[in-house]
Parts: C-alpha cells; structure tokens; sequence
C-alpha cells in the first residue's frame, strides 16, 4: 500500500508539472504558482489542479468571468493585485469554497454586485485597498459567513446604506479608511455581531455617526481620526464595548461633558491636533485611564481647572502642553498647578493651525475678519459670529465652509464668490428667510448643502442655479407647507433630500419634477394626510421613504407604483388602524425594511403582506393594538422581527405564529395580552396553546418551556453561519 501511494503522489506531482504554464512557475511541494507581472489578459486554464496558492499580481485581466477558477477548486491563497481588474462578474470565485485569502487590491473595481464574492464560504481575509469602488450593492457579502478582515481602505466610497454588510457574522475588523464617506444609513452596521476594530478615519464625515455606531455591541476600537468633525455631542457614543477611540487630527473644537457617558469601557482616548482650547470633566468616562491632547491649542487659565482636577481625581493620565497663556506656554498640563491656572489673561494668539491673518498663497485670499481659517483642512468658519451678511474673502479652495448660528435673515445672488472647490456649506440656524435666484451661483462643486433649522417656506425654482453637483440638501425644520415645486430642476445629481419636521400637509403630483436620482427621501415629522398617486413618481430610483410621524390614515400603496428599488419605507407614528390586502405589493419585489410601529394599528388583513417574502430583511410592528397578525412563514430572510408590546390574543389561531416563533433565531418580544391566564407571557412560553387541534405535531408540539429549548437546539446547530431565519419551511398548521 505503501509503494502505491508513492505511486500515485508521484502521478499527480509529475501531472502537476506537466500542466505548469509557460510564463509561470510552479512549486509542486508547497502547490504554490507565480505568474508575476507577465502579459495575461485571462486567467491560465493549465494551472495545476492541486494548486493551493496562486499569485497572479501584476497582469491585464480588466475582466474576472464567470467561473474562472472552476480548475482550480483546491485553491486556498489567490493574489490579483495590480491586475488592472474593473470588473468583477456575478460568479467570478464560483467553485474556490476552500479558499481563505483573497487579494485584490490595487485595482479599478468600481461596482460590488450581489453575486460578485459568491461560492468563498472559507474566506477569512478579502482584501480591496485600492480600488474605485463607489458603490457596494446590499447582499454583496452575503455568502462571506467566514469573513474575519475585510479592507476597504482607499476606495471612492460617499456613502454606507442599511445592512450593507449583512451576511458578516464573524468579521472582526472592518477597514474603511480613505475614502470620501459622508453619510452611513442608521443600520449599515446592523449584523456585524462580532466585530471588535471599525475604521473611518481620513473620510468626510462632519459628525459623530452616533446612531450607526450604536449598533456596535461589540467593537472595542474605533478609528476617526482625520475627519472634519468639529464637536462631539451629548452621549453621543453609545457604544459598550469600545475602549480606544481616536479622534486625532480631526477639526474639534468642542466637547460635551457627557459625550462618552454610554461608553463606559472606554480607556484611551486620542484628541491629538485638534483646534481644542481645553476640555470638560468627562462625566461617566470612569474607565478613562489616558488622554492625549497634544497639539491642541490650549489655554490653562482657570477656565481648563475643573478638567484638570478632575484628571487628577480620577487617575487618568494626559498628554499635552499649554499653547497660552505666554508664561505658561509649553508647560505639560500635568505639570500644572492650580494656582497657576488663572484668568484675566490676554486673548489666545492664533496657533499655526488657524492663522486668521497671515495671507495664503498668491490668489487664494484672506480669512474674513473674525472667522477662522485652517489651511491644512481647507475649511472655513464664522460659527455663532452674531453676522447680519455672509461675509467674503475666505481661501478659493475652502471645501468646507461653516456659518452656522448667524442672523443673515436673506441668501443674496452671488453670496459666496470665488469659492469653485467648495463641498460642504453649512447654514444652520441662520434665521434665513429667503434664498435668492443665484444665490448658489458659482459653487459648481457643492455637494452637501445644511439649511436645517431656519424660516423658509418656499424656493424658487432658480434658487440652486450654478450648484449642478448638489447631492445632499438637509431643509429639516423650515415652514414649508408643501414642497417646493421646480426647485429640483436644476439638481441632476440630488441623491439625498431631508424636509423632517416642516408644515407640508400633502405630496402633489409634479412636487418631485426634475429629482430624477433621488434615493432618499426624508419627510417625517410633517403634518402629510394625502399623497397623490404620482407625487412620487419622478423618483424611480428611490431607495428610502420616510413618512414616520405624519398624519395618513391609510397605506399609501397606489402612490408606491413605479418605485422598483424602494428598500426601506418607514411609516411609523401614523394614525393607520388598518393595513388592507396587498398594501405594498408594489414594491414587494425590492422591500426589506418596513417601519409599521406605534401606530395604534388593530387589524392586518389575511392578505396585507401579499408579494413580500424572503428578500425582507427587518419588521417593525411593536407597539401596536392587534390580537393577531397574518402568516408571515415566508419571511424566511429575517434578522430583525419587533412584535413587543402587542397584546397577541394567544389562542389556536395564533398556533402558527406560535411555531413559527419556535423556529426563529431571533428576540422578538411577544407578549399574549389574552386570555387572562396567558396575560404577560410570552407567547412563546404561554400553555394555552396546548390543547390546540395538532399542537403535537412539528417542533412546537413540546409540552414546556424546557422540552421548547431542548428541540430548538439542534436547529440552531444546523443552521449556524446562515441568517436566522433562513431555511424555514412554511408550517402546515
């Protein structure tokens, strides 16, 4: 037996040898094949087909087709750097299930499609560094249930949307440095259970994504440095695991004593070269054991007391020095002495990081008088100034420009001339009445545009004339009363539009003329009763509509035709006591996250979720006045399902709802509100149940709550690294 084995290691090793292409090398003992930087423009169909490792860095393939590596099924180790790849085809990896490390940095991948990365069940690290991704489509990780590192770094990322890395059950570390990312959905981090490091630093990101990071149970380290962020709010990391947090080089300015109160693990914080004069107590931060401060601008005068004797009463350690006043200049703060931190000091003189007087290069321009400009960031700022007239002057290339909390009252024509590069116009609580025709004029690269919390209550239709690249315009809490119609016609390029919390009692048709690749749009919080059938109509491309806090009676179904790739439609808070038959079958084809809580909703007919079926990917029912809801054994696709509060009527007609429960993997929260014997249990653990015509049949017929447990068991086994509901079969009950 021996010898034959000999025999046919050495059959295979001499095949292996034979079958080596020619611009390769091929290293039989370690299976290892090198085709570096050679000229091939397709992967080899002669690889060996015992090869374990195979390095292809270094060539011309543009394209990965379908099943390109169907040859090679033992592959565990794939390197495609620097291979000029744009295109990834739905299929590409089919067959390389063994495979653990995938490298394709370096690229010009500019689009993840859903079915790009399936078949590497094994993958641990994928490595995309490097590429031009824009774009990554929900779903395009979900076959990756082994996942521990996925890099992203170095991509044209601008923004996150929901569950967009669903499917990543035990990643640990999630790299999504330099890129441009802006904007992250509330739930693009949802089912990410065992994620530990997430980072974002050197992106766009102007504040805290408090409500994304909330779902980060789990992460102990988070990356943020090198971002724009100019204050942290209250409370506004809410994560209970993390203990290093980074926010260096960033352009704070400010923080809240209890920022970090709902992140008690927290050890090490790093606010190194900020614009920070000084800090508060952190109230609630009892872990901190270091803080570092250097190269900030701060002046100990009394003003810095309270932080440093709370530094010294609760033992935390820090880093950095006195930036003013001049006799303590270059003092380490824990050095100081209380009584040396007095007031009545000169003013801070302006450190090298904003110098309001010293000229930029030729042709770049001055910063007004009062504001503040950085010239490492390019941003400008005027905030709470008191100015009745948008000041001029600032750099030509300001990207960013802050005026937050002035009175300007009016946006003349031509407000902000010369400013060509500018990204990011912040206008916040400006007490701004009017928006002029042309007042835009020239910011041919704005992108975000922030008029939150003013008085307007109407826009010319040339208001955004001369801002064509206008992606993201924030209108919350104005005085409009309907939408400014005609006001898109000049906005191509608007992706995200948010009028939350105005007066605007209906939707009409042509409200929405000219948003022809809007995708999400925000209108909770209005006082909406009526929406047209085709108010919504203009916006094929509509990914998200929310319509929470509002006044409709009813579904709003007739006017969800023409909506193909609405995903997310929260309809929250509205007076809605019934949802009727085939509610939202027109958009049952792209739905996954529905909002139907706190409404007061008493009946859902036989038939109100017709259409809707494993592509569902969370339901929000809690908090309403049903006793029963319809058979929804179809969701087969779910990770989140919320029945809490609900005062389920537990008798046999809820026995489906009550084995489906059991096969479910997930918290869901129902309560029987009836009969008065079931009254507070969960229906899961409730007995009435049990003289049910055929509760002895399947899963659920267990006669406790301990026999229930026992047999849910081995289904959890079976199912593990899949989503939790998945694999369930409709019941025959």
């Amino acid at each position: 037996w021996a010898l034959l084995l000999l025999a046919v290691a050495l059959a295979l090793e001499g095949t292996a040898t034979a079958r080596c292409p020619t611009p390769c090398v091929c290293d039989n003992l370690r299976a290892h094949v090198l085709c570096l930087n050679g000229n091939l423009t397709a992967i080899p169909s002669t690889i060996p087909q015992l090869t374990k490792k195979l390095d292809l860095q270094g060539n011309s393939f543009t394209v990965i087709p379908v099943g390109a590596f169907l040859t090679t099924p033992y592959l565990t180790h794939l390197d495609l750097q620097r291979c000029k790849v744009e295109r990834l085809e739905e299929g590409a990896f089919r067959g390389l299930g063994r495979l653990v490390y995938l490298n394709l940095a370096s690229n010009s991948i500019a689009l993840l499609y859903q079915e790009s990365l399936d078949g590497l069940s094994s993958l641990q690290q994928l490595i995309l560094e490097g590429n031009r991704i824009e774009e990554i489509q929900p779903g395009a990780f979900g076959h990756l249930g082994s996942l521990t590192v996925l890099n992203l770094r170095a991509n044209a990322l601008v923004y996150l949307p929901d569950m967009v890395f669903q499917g990543l059950q035990v990643l640990r570390w999630l790299r999504l440095s330099h890129n441009a990312l802006h904007v992250l959905g509330s739930e693009a981090f949802t089912a990410l259970p065992a994620l530990r490091r997430l980072s974002l630093d050197h992106n766009e990101l102007q504040a805290l994504p408090s409500e994304a990071l909330a779902r980060l149970d789990g992460a102990t380290r988070l990356d943020l440095g090198h971002n724009p962020i100019t204050y942290v709010a209250e409370e506004a990391l809410a994560m209970a695991s993390l203990k290093h947090l980074s926010l260096d080089h960033a352009a704070l300015q400010d923080v809240a004593p209890n920022a970090f109160a709902r992140s008690p693990q927290l050890r090490t914080l790093d606010l190194r070269e900020n614009q920070l004069q000084g800090l508060p107590p952190l109230a609630g931060a009892g872990g901190l054991a270091r803080v570092s401060l250097a190269g900030n601008p701060l002046l100990c005068s009394c003003l810095l007391r309270p932080f440093h004797d709370w530094l010294a009463r609760a033992r935390v350690q820090v880093e950095g020095a006195c930036a003013a006043p001049p006799a303590l200049r270059g003092r380490p703060l824990d050095s100081l002495r209380p009584p040396e931190m007095r007031c009545g000091h000169p003013q801070l003189p302006p450190s090298p990081a904003t110098p309001p007087e010293q000229p930029r290069a030729a042709g770049s321009g001055q910063c007004p008088q009062g504001c503040a400009c950085s010239p490492d960031f390019r941003h400008g700022s005027c905030e709470n100034k008191d100015l009745r007239k948008i000041p001029w002057g600032f750099p030509r290339d300001t990207r960013l420009l802050d005026l937050r909390r002035n009175a300007f009252g009016t946006v003349p024509p031509g407000a902000f001339p010369g400013l060509k590069e500018l990204v990011s116009l912040h206008l916040q609580s400006c007490k701004i009445g009017a928006l002029r025709p042309g007042a835009l004029r020239g910011l041919e690269s704005l992108v975000y545009l922030y008029l939150t919390d003013n008085h307007l209550s109407t826009l010319a239709a040339t208001a955004f004339e001369g801002a064509p690249r206008l992606a993201y315009l924030d209108l919350d809490r104005n005085a409009f009363a309907r939408l400014p119609t005609g006001a898109f016609q000049l906005l191509p390029n608007l992706i995200s539009l948010h009028l939350q919390h105005n007066a605007i009692r209906e939707l009409a048709e042509g409200d929405l003329a000219g948003a022809g690749g809007l995708r999400w749009l925000y209108l909770a919080g209005n006082a909406i009763r009526h929406i047209a059938p085709t108010a919504l109509a203009p916006a094929k491309m509509l990914e998200k509509l929310h319509l929470e806090g509002n006044h409709l009676a009813e579904v709003p179904t007739a006017s969800l035709r023409g909506l193909p790739a609405l995903s997310e439609l929260k309809l929250s808070r509205n007076p809605i006591k019934r949802v009727g038959d085939s509610a939202f079958l027109p958009v049952a084809s792209s739905l996954q996250h529905l909002y139907l809580d706190n409404m007061g909703l008493e009946q859902i007919s036989p038939g109100a979720f017709t259409g809707l079926g494993p592509k569902i990917r969370s339901l929000y029912l809690e908090s309403n006045k049903m006793s029963h809801i319809p058979d929804m054994s179809n969701f087969t696709g779910l990770d989140i399902l919320n029945l809490r509060d609900v005062p389920f009527h537990c008798d046999c007609q809820l026995l489906p709802l009550r084995r489906w429960i059991d096969k479910l993997n997930l918290r869901i929260g129902a309560t029987c509100g009836s009969p008065a014997e079931a009254r507070g249990l969960k229906v899961k653990l409730s007995t009435t149940f049990q003289t049910c015509p055929g509760w002895g049949r399947g899963k659920a017929g267990g006669t406790s709550p301990n026999k229930t447990k026992a047999a849910s068991k081995p289904n959890k086994k079976k199912r593990s690294g899949k989503s939790p509901a998945r694999g369930f079969k409709k019941s025959r009950a």
